[in-house]
């Protein structure tokens, strides 16, 4: 994983546990089956099959085997080779290979109740609200209310609306509650966005009402 604009890392996995010189062999990192990202032929950074997009975006750390992907972008997320190859007599041949998939996190913004009515709050009356956040990747999980009263805390769970920025592939997310005010007890309604696995959640500043 890695943060939007940020550098990723990914790694070989090779423990060259024969110490072979990085002089008798080449190193290639390829996404998919077709686009070559980073090569490094018996100790020389080769740079005429590279695919156009990771031009000068990528460094190889040779001690750790690990290879730099600066700026990363959501269109450089997927599946990458570690391809290492031996000159033998020669001739290259494939010693080693791994896989790895780059996922890229960009931060959701805090989510923020509003209210889509004015006037006064009246008891019985229906309240209606959004949350929202955005500026996110990738798409979250759910968007939860939780309405607190004394000593007791409500989930639910409303639609949620998401849309994803054409250029920059970003997510905001909306979700509407709609419910009637209560009376004679204090009531607080905050908004949780659930990232997912790993990625945890937010919560917006509780409404008091």
């Amino acid at each position: 994983k890695s943060f939007l604009n940020h550098t990723a890392y990914l790694s070989c996995y090779f423990p060259n546990s024969q110490k072979t010189d990085i002089k008798d062999l080449r190193v290639f990192w390829q996404k998919g089956a077709v686009e070559v990202v980073h090569e490094v032929s018996y100790g020389q950074e080769k740079h005429e099959n590279l695919s156009p997009k990771y031009v000068n975006r990528t460094k190889m750390d040779m001690d750790r085997w690990t290879l730099q992907l600066l700026n990363a972008g959501i269109v450089d997320e997927g599946r990458y080779t570690c391809i290492i190859q031996h000159r033998e007599k020669g001739l290259p041949k494939v010693i080693h290979t791994s896989e790895c998939s780059l996922h890229i996190i960009a931060n959701y913004s805090q989510p923020e109740i509003a209210q889509l009515h004015t006037g006064e709050l009246k008891p019985n009356k229906y309240l209606n609200l959004s949350c929202s956040s955005s500026g996110g990747y990738p798409e979250p999980r759910q968007m939860i209310w939780l309405i607190s009263q004394e000593n007791t805390t409500y989930r639910v769970i409303r639609h949620m609306d998401l849309s994803q920025d054409a250029v920059t592939k970003l997510y905001n997310v909306t979700s509407k509650l709609n419910i009637t005010v209560p009376t004679n007890t204090l009531t607080n309604i905050s908004c949780l966005l659930h990232l997912g696995e790993h990625l945890g959640s937010l919560v917006s500043v509780p409404l008091g009402i």
